[in-house]
């Protein structure tokens, strides 16, 4: 850190720069923490900096300012490949844009398909069985898709075998050589099992490996998909050390199959979410990279052999319902993440996509979002940018750490199979799902258009439902799905009286003494689908009253001067009048004034508060 004199031309006299240690950077914190109110005159136990400090649901603490870390992690395309898988990273050519497809319709997939391929899309995820297009359809749904230049990627689930005979019937009777067809055949009997709850065809999924091993040698033939358990709401860590548990179980049922380590460890495709939390997101591909190498190294895999494949999918549980529009910006933060942190492939998920099968708006902006960060943004120019920042480099490190010990500990169970069927993984990704659950109840992570800023005059969109996913196993989360529900609740009401659940704002003083607490208790009320009415500048309880149209719950909006004033007046008289249930903006005082039933401030369990509100007024009943 360095202080910088100006020079008489106005800009920095570089010549006179005196150097800033961290204890004049400190000094500086803590002055600002002062005057925000986050600390008091006295200083903190620890650095003032822990203040501004949070931590990550795998433990890691995300500091505010990084002056060192770990030494950068080898060079791109050479082991560890952190740095990348490989050496030229996505410089030449820009990353694989995938685009997923998963309408049971075979002529409106294949429409959607050339569309997609004409527009810039370089590769196909196919869903197919029973969570997408019939099998026995997909000769129908690639019409007109030449199969010696575009990769496809099949997902479906219990089916894969057959998908797998299907896709390549189409390649054979196309005439494609073996050698020109790339992508993956989709096996995962793992996944299968983690969604489902019952073992997947492992003898298949070998024999598919055993054909792509002998025939097509740019085709994989088994996907570890990390999606399950970020989806059931696991961490980072968590996402990757049961993939890695995955991959290692592959690598043992290949190898025991008669398969060479290096050919196994190249039939295998690795598939990872990345969501809004984009520096996460980058360290997490990072780190798979340097676990992955590590545990073929560890099998005497050669060093080439060594470096993952990955896909990265944009987050299916951070996508709304509400304000879907916001969506479109989560995934382009998610999508950066995926190309900075060196994914080979990536696919957008559309912004619509929670609410049922997405339509030619949204592909289209899915798919505008990739060639914007490529053509545009030039992402793809520079290799691992993010290389060498030591948040990034100290996030990686500790992601790692935190993986290969979740990793060890499904080793020690007996394997992922047997954590899966004993309850382990389960277990561990429900105790995380809580956590987070209850940070985003508290609004401590907050969901933009759906916890914080809600409308309530949006038209919701219409879409089309898409197929039913197999279900069993694990379950899948949304992270809005507990306040949407609310607003489900909410909007039936609407519904079927014409009337929105209501709570009148008792707002006590002038605009200035109640404005910011009646402005945050009208956000908050929002996003449980209650609309709010309020008595605007008042100087008596009688003017309260005069406003008060018999609502059963209210909440007092003001200062703490005037709530010492009149706000144990106003409550006793607003239930005198007929209100059943008195909120108050702002942290309970000591005593907290008579007749108010409850608080709402920063940091309170906010679908609680809109819980007990909606039973107050009958919504759902």
């Amino acid at each position: 850190m360095v202080a910088h004199s100006m020079s008489s031309g106005g800009g920095p006299d570089l010549s006179s720069a005196t150097p800033v240690d961290r204890e004049q950077w400190r000094a500086q914190v803590k002055k600002v923490l002062q005057r925000s109110g986050l600390i008091g005159e006295q200083s903190p136990a620890g650095p003032v900096e822990d203040v501004l400090a949070s931590t990550t649901y795998d433990g890691i603490v995300v500091h505010p300012l990084y002056s060192e870390g770990p030494p950068e992690a080898g060079s791109p395309g050479l082991a560890p490949f952190v740095r990348g898988s490989r050496p030229q990273g996505s410089v030449a050519e820009g990353w694989d844009v995938r685009q997923r497809h998963e309408n049971p319709d075979a002529a409106e997939t294949n429409r959607e398909v050339l569309a997609d391929l004409y527009n810039g899309v370089s590769s196909l995820w196919l869903r197919l069985g029973s969570g997408g297009l019939a099998v026995d359809d997909l000769a129908d749904a690639l019409e007109g898709v030449h199969l010696d230049m575009i990769g496809v990627a099949l997902d479906a689930g219990e089916d894969f075998v057959a998908a797998a005979e299907a896709f390549l019937a189409v390649a054979a009777e196309q005439g494609v050589r073996g050698s020109a067809l790339s992508g993956n055949l989709g096996a995962d009997p793992l996944g299968v099992q983690a969604r489902t709850g019952r073992p997947g065809d492992r003898d298949g999924a070998v024999r598919l490996a055993r054909r792509c091993a002998a025939e097509f040698p740019e085709l994989k033939a088994l996907v570890v998909d990390g999606l399950p358990y970020h989806d059931a709401g696991g961490s980072d860590a968590q996402e990757l050390g049961c993939s890695l548990a995955a991959g290692t179980t592959y690598l043992r049922w290949l190898t025991e199959a008669g398969l060479d380590v290096d050919t196994a460890a190249g039939l295998l495709e690795f598939r990872y979410a990345t969501n809004a939390d984009q520096f996460l997101g980058i360290a997490k591909l990072r780190a798979a990279r340097r676990l992955w190498e590590q545990v073929t190294r560890a099998c005497s895999a050669s060093e080439a052999a060594r470096a993952q494949a990955q896909h990265a999918v944009t987050s299916a549980a951070m996508l709304t319902r509400r304000d879907p529009w916001v969506n479109m910006l989560r995934t382009t933060i998610a999508t950066f993440a995926a190309g900075m942190g060196g994914a080979q492939a990536v696919t957008a998920l559309p912004f619509d996509a929670a609410i049922g099968l997405p339509d030619g708006f949204s592909r289209r902006i899915a798919r505008n979002t990739q060639a914007l960060l490529l053509e545009e943004s030039h992402l793809a120019q520079v290799i691992d940018p993010a290389g060498g920042s030591w948040y990034v480099e100290s996030l990686t490190d500790e992601l790692a750490q935190a993986a290969w010990r979740w990793f060890q500990e499904i080793e020690a169970a007996g394997g992922l199979p047997a954590a899966l069927e004993s309850g382990l993984v389960a277990e561990r990704l429900s105790a995380t799902w809580e956590e987070r659950r209850a940070a985003i109840a508290h609004r401590a992570d907050a969901i933009t258009g759906v916890s914080e800023f809600p409308n309530l005059d949006e038209a919701p969109l219409e879409r089309e439902p898409a197929p039913q996913q197999p279900s069993g196993g694990l379950p899948v989360h949304r992270y809005a799905e507990d306040f949407e529900r609310l607003r489900d609740a909410a909007d039936a009401r609407l519904a079927e009286t014409g009337n929105r659940p209501t709570v009148f704002l008792a707002t006590l003083g002038s605009l200035a003494a109640h404005n910011a607490r009646a402005s945050f208790a009208r956000n908050l009320l929002a996003a449980g689908g209650i609309e709010s009415t309020d008595a605007g500048a008042t100087e008596s309880t009688e003017d309260v009253l005069a406003a008060y149209a018999g609502a059963p719950v209210v909440c007092l909006c003001s200062s703490d001067k005037v709530y010492a004033e009149r706000a144990a007046e106003t409550a006793a008289a607003l239930k005198q009048a007929g209100a059943k249930h008195v909120l108050l903006a702002g942290k309970p005082g000591d005593p907290p004034p008579e007749g108010v039933d409850g608080f709402v401030f920063a940091g309170c369990d906010a679908l609680a508060v809109l819980t007990d509100v909606h039973e107050k007024l009958g919504v759902g009943r």
